[in-house]
């Protein structure tokens, strides 16, 4: 199978592995026994065989016609030591560098036994990358035999999703129609996040019905996390439209909630506009999280934005996000734009300054403490403050307590011993 550049399987690995990292493969306790050494490993080439597609095709990958021939002198217990020596290598360049090659001279035969040997070695968490390009360049000799490998031996979606994702960049039909015939099942089909992450680059509409299509579910939003960088990669107004054009709420809100940060780091007054323009709970999980951002950048301009909010709630959630920000190098602004609106401090706004401008104006931040509204959780910002800052300054904390009488309930926490 030839592999044209570095470059080619670089970008193999990018797709391959990018989304997956969470999904770990088994453990290289669990990969090291016996059922995943070379010699045991199911053999996956009479089901690749047996399988056709819709139209009759098998859904096989010959070798590419020109790639350099073999060094038929290597014997298959030499060529596992190599790849050993390879992946074992700590120089990251030189791993792949030599592992590009290695794989250039594997046949479709072959990679069975690399990667059950690979994983026999128990450092699949370490090289992940490695693991995925093996699995990525078999994806793209002999995509059956990889998927009926990676369904017997593997224990999660890891290896299957890196599969499907190469193979969907060739032949995506043929990637979505084994992903549907081995969907059991009413819930959402598991397969497709690769297949979708892969068409989010070369077909964003497919990938967009298929990810629309799915239900509810860890795996739609394991989807949309695999869409979501090739929308984002399109610009700041084609990722808002895309998202806003998301018909069912709980997608729509989803995406609003991984999207909005890495949009406001290029666009804080726009994700502001477009947030208030799109009311959910995705708009109140992240507003304040943008106008953080936003108050980094430029605080007076987020400062002065607030007042132009149409709701108590956002005013509240945007005060929360410039206090965070702002309490850590001027307490005393950060307090004097909380009193500018009374109204729209809440419990949440008070305890974010309160904890970020305690490293700075301890004295001020204790003072603000009694503005929780509720009493279980003033007592308790009371009792972690006070602890925090007698670690920090006992004398300060001291003297401060005795011309400011804590509450009795806190006193007693206080005074119990630890």
């Amino acid at each position: 199978m030839k592999l044209t550049s570095f470059t080619t399987l670089a970008a193999l690995i990018l797709i391959g592995a990018g989304g997956f990292m969470a999904g770990r493969i088994s453990s290289p306790q669990t990969s090291a026994t016996s059922q995943d050494s070379p010699a045991s490993t199911k053999s996956s080439r009479a089901s690749s065989q047996t399988f056709r597609d819709a139209s009759g095709n098998s859904g096989r990958k010959s070798a590419h016609p020109d790639r350099p021939a073999r060094v038929p002198a290597e014997s298959s217990i030499n060529r596992l030591a190599r790849l050993e020596t390879i992946v074992r290598g700590e120089n990251p360049l030189d791993r792949n560098r030599a592992l590009l090659a290695f794989i250039d001279q594997l046949g479709p035969g072959d990679f069975e036994a690399a990667v059950a040997y690979f994983r026999s070695l128990g450092i699949t968490d370490s090289r992940s990358g490695e693991y995925a390009l093996l699995l990525s360049a078999w994806a793209k000799a002999d995509p059956l035999a990889a998927l009926t490998y990676a369904q017997a031996n593997t224990s999660n979606p890891f290896a299957t999703n890196t599969i499907l994702t190469s193979w969907a960049s060739i032949d995506p039909e043929a990637a979505i129609r084994w992903a549907e015939t081995n969907h059991t099942g009413d819930g959402a089909n598991p397969y497709l996040a690769g297949i979708i992450r892969s068409l989010g680059a070369s077909d964003p509409a497919r990938a967009t019905q298929l990810l629309t299509g799915m239900p509810r579910s860890n795996k739609r939003d394991e989807a949309l996390n695999a869409m979501l960088p090739h929308v984002l990669s399109q610009g700041s107004d084609a990722a808002r439209t895309w998202i806003t054009a998301l018909t069912d709420a709980s997608l729509r809100n989803g995406a609003i909630m991984s999207a909005a940060i890495p949009l406001a780091t290029t666009d804080p007054a726009g994700t502001v506009a477009w947030l208030v323009a799109n009311p959910g709970y995705g708009t109140q999980r992240r507003l304040d999280d943008v106008y953080d951002i936003w108050a980094k950048q430029d605080a007076q301009a987020a400062s002065s934005s607030i007042a132009t909010l149409d709701s108590s709630e956002n005013r509240s959630n945007a005060l929360r996000g410039v206090v965070t920000n702002m309490a850590i190098n001027d307490p005393n602004a950060a307090l004097s734009l909380m009193n500018r609106f009374p109204n729209d401090v809440t419990d949440p706004v008070v305890k974010q300054f309160v904890w970020h401008a305690l490293g700075s104006e301890p004295s001020v931040a204790m003072n603000q403490i009694v503005r929780i509204t509720n009493e279980n959780e003033r007592n308790q910002t009371y009792v972690r403050t006070v602890e925090t800052w007698l670690q920090k300054d006992a004398a300060a904390a001291t003297a401060w307590m005795q011309t400011n009488p804590l509450p009795p309930a806190v006193q007693k926490q206080l005074n119990k011993p630890h």
